[in-house]
């Protein structure tokens, strides 16, 4: 069972997402303050020294002394979080006015390497960001690395073991499918498929959203594309070769494609996660007519993952934010964004799912698989190794 039956259920192995698993979308939190650190976390006294090491909110000494904590920091910077991606400003919003806590986004439109280099250089820093938003790989690479504290949210058990690090480091948090949305004003005949692609009427028309060895919804595209050109998740090299052709042919634009560039005509077709096409398609109700489809020939899936930074500015706010999003409410926004939250089997289990919300979704397909995480690995250096050779600039 896989993402089909309108649920992100169980997957096999559903770990990508942004470039691994699936993405993610996001960034920086700049903070507005200066780097006198001790203006927020200080005035948090022995709470939040205390939620610095803390690995659950049971170790924070309850959530009341959590969110307690939180409030007195008074501020979260996250990274690389658009707010049309998977309904994130709402989610700050929500999250800023249920706690009093003001939320610093930077860099929206960053990718998950932009999310570990800004752990890197800003660590030490009030602006730092304290909380994540990666794809898989990243996600492994951060903890490799030693960037990341561990920490299990309450509803922990509803995160299947296969989506999430034992220990804490990262766990899987909203995903989706590699789609194809088109203008229909703009595209004619409609493409189903990667081989439609091929098509010569599509010339100067169809963009992914970057480098995929930078960004991981583009690198998800590679995969699917590979998995419809005789390649395999042994093998994602046929994916690369796929847009090389494409970019030869002229009918693949080197440029990031954005619900910008998609509302304002310069991208009528896009390769992206389904909810952020839908959510581009609602954005630009009115000036386009996007149109989606989950390609035939190359099925891909998988899920983003959420981490914390072992050296966060405001580490209750941090672990705060992580309880929000994993809450019934917090799955319950992403999934008002299209995207399918990975408590989505537990909630529909138990009820607590919004079944209008849930209703909405698009039917998927049902013979989904997923991409082991040696094998992710290996497409990822495969990636690193030949996108610029081969295709270049996107």
């Amino acid at each position: 069972m896989g993402l089909g039956d309108r649920r992100l259920a169980r997957p096999g192995r559903l770990r990508l997402a942004a470039v691994g698993t699936l993405a993610a979308v996001g960034l920086l939190a700049a903070a507005c303050g200066s780097d006198s650190s001790g203006s927020s976390t200080s005035s948090a006294g022995g709470a939040t020294d205390k939620a610095k090491t803390a690995t659950s909110a049971a170790s924070a000494g309850g959530m009341d002394a959590l969110v307690s904590a939180a409030k007195a920091e008074g501020k979260l910077n996250v990274i690389t979080l658009p707010p049309d991606w998977a309904n994130y400003g709402e989610i700050i919003q929500k999250f800023s006015a249920k706690y009093g806590i003001k939320v610093t986004s930077d860099n929206p439109d960053g990718s998950s390497a932009d999310e570990i280099t800004a752990v890197k250089q800003l660590r030490g820093q009030s602006r730092a960001p304290d909380v994540l938003d990666l794809g898989n790989s990243f996600a492994l690479q951060a903890a490799t690395e030693g960037l990341i504290a561990p920490y299990q949210v309450a509803t922990w058990k509803d995160i299947p073991d296969s989506l999430k690090e034992s220990g804490g480091q990262w766990f899987s948090d909203y995903g989706g499918y590699v789609s194809i949305a088109y203008d229909t004003k703009a595209v004619s005949p409609a493409p189903k498929s990667f081989a439609d692609l091929k098509n010569p009427a599509y010339k100067g028309k169809i963009a992914i959203n970057g480098d995929p060895t930078q960004a991981g919804a583009a690198f998800a595209a590679v995969f699917a594309a590979a998995l419809a050109n005789g390649g395999s998740f042994d093998n994602i090299l046929p994916g690369v070769q796929y847009f090389a052709d494409l970019k030869k042919s002229g009918n693949f634009l080197p440029v990031k494609g954005t619900p910008a560039t998609i509302e304002s005509g310069q991208t009528p077709i896009m390769i992206w996660w389904d909810y952020l096409n839908a959510s581009a398609a609602d954005k630009a109700k009115g000036k386009v007519d996007l149109k989606i489809n989950i390609p035939t020939d190359g099925v891909y899936a998988n899920y983003y993952t959420q981490a914390i930074s072992k050296t966060a500015p405001h580490p209750a706010a941090a672990r705060l934010w992580e309880e929000y999003l994993y809450s019934d409410e917090g799955q319950n926004l992403w999934l008002k964004g299209r995207a399918r939250p990975v408590r989505l089997e537990a909630m529909t289990t138990a009820g607590t799912v919004d079944k209008t919300l849930l209703a909405a979704l698009p039917e998927a397909p049902k013979d989904t698989r997923y991409p082991t995480q040696a094998q992710l690995d290996k497409a990822k250096q495969v990636v690193n190794d030949n996108w610029a050779k081969l295709v270049g600039g996107a």
